[in-house]
């Protein structure tokens, strides 16, 4: 699924970003080479990261 259509990023590529450490929008669309444009995308994007960001933290709580 397209996440930003202005960057052509997908939900995989934030996803990805957000495994990789990056904590919010910002830092997930800089990792990728992008910057946030128009801004339509980036509510979605930061629910994407918070979501992976919450399964890491769970996969780390069961792993303890």
């Amino acid at each position: 699924m397209i996440v930003c259509s202005c960057n052509a990023i997908r939900e995989a590529d934030v996803r990805k970003a957000a495994r990789c450490g990056a904590p919010c929008v910002d830092s997930a669309y800089r990792s990728l080479g992008c910057e946030v444009n128009c801004g339509s995308c980036v509510d979605f994007a930061a629910m994407i990261i918070e979501d992976e960001r919450a399964r890491l933290l769970a996969v780390d709580a069961k792993a303890a």
